[in-house]
């Protein structure tokens, strides 16, 4: 089972917020959807989902076109930005209605995530706060049970300890019953070690698409005494870098080398995948 986009452009007035984008969501699988704001992130995820349509291209569920296609549709659940319910809505009514639209909402899942994250099911959904909202968007996505999960900023206005227990949550839901879960978020760091293959969009087009692991084989971070970093840079290529006090931190392109080519006090680690992705996107604004 898998996703397909083909070809797919879509324009707001004079933003082009997708250029001929062509791309697939793999079944079992978890992807990071990594781009600026403004990049096309949402506009992406929501053509997959039939709430915008696409100028033109299409959007494929395996090969079945999904416009208007409710029995496709309903493969997807997808966590919004957005408020889709009505404002007198309670917590408690929107997770019996998920049982109605989704036929493998599990009600009694949505229950215990709610009691454990100290979600109010008597509240009215618009009272609910800015962590709150996110919170039963949460509990409702991981609920639904469908093939595929798109989370496009799930952790919106969660504080640090919610936003661990979400990617808890994530990782025990994926072991529990996997499916394909695409995470579309600007917080690169915290899913860096959760997502299996990046997707990195700029200016509405695909610029990276590959698994994590090959991406991060390109380069390698190098650290220590800030003397001793500038020493070993000369004539490399390097892709960032940051100081703080004495010390100092470089990503550069290239393999990995040997801890026996590396001068003693330098240590030499992987790739960061938020370094890479700011090195990708660094001149968007300039670009546009």
């Amino acid at each position: 089972m898998t996703i397909k986009l083909r070809n797919i452009s879509k324009r707001f007035g004079q933003t082009q917020a997708l250029d001929c984008v062509n791309l697939e969501f793999g079944y079992k699988k978890i992807y990071g959807l990594l781009g600026n704001n403004g990049a096309g992130k949402s506009t992406l995820l929501n053509i997959i989902t039939g709430r915008y349509l696409a100028d033109s291209g299409e959007a494929l569920l395996d090969d079945e076109q999904m416009t208007d296609n409710d029995k496709a549709l309903n493969q997807i659940y997808m966590l919004s930005e957005k408020n889709y319910y009505p404002e007198t809505m309670k917590v408690k009514d929107a997770i019996r209605w998920g049982a109605v639209f989704y036929p493998n909402f599990d009600k009694a899942l949505a229950y215990e995530l709610a009691e454990r994250f100290s979600l109010p099911l008597k509240e009215t959904i618009t009272a609910l706060s800015t962590g709150y909202t996110s919170i039963f968007k949460i509990v409702m996505a991981f609920s639904a049970n469908t093939p595929f999960l798109l989370l496009d900023e799930p952790v919106l206005g969660l504080d640090a300890g919610h936003r661990d227990m979400f990617y808890k949550l994530l990782l025990e839901r994926y072991s529990e019953n996997p499916c394909t879960i695409v995470i579309s978020t600007h917080l690169i760091a915290e899913v860096a070690n959760l997502i299996e293959h990046c997707v990195i969009i700029k200016n509405g087009r695909i610029i990276k698409n590959a698994p994590v692991e090959e991406l991060m084989n390109v380069g390698y971070t190098i650290s220590g005494p800030k003397a001793l970093v500038d020493e070993y840079l000369s004539g490399k290529a390097v892709i960032s870098s940051s100081d703080l006090g004495g010390l100092k931190t470089a990503s550069l392109g290239g393999a990995m080398p040997n801890s026996a080519d590396v001068t003693s006090g330098l240590e030499v680690s992987k790739l960061n995948l938020q370094e890479y992705f700011i090195q990708l996107t660094a001149n968007e604004r300039e670009e546009r």
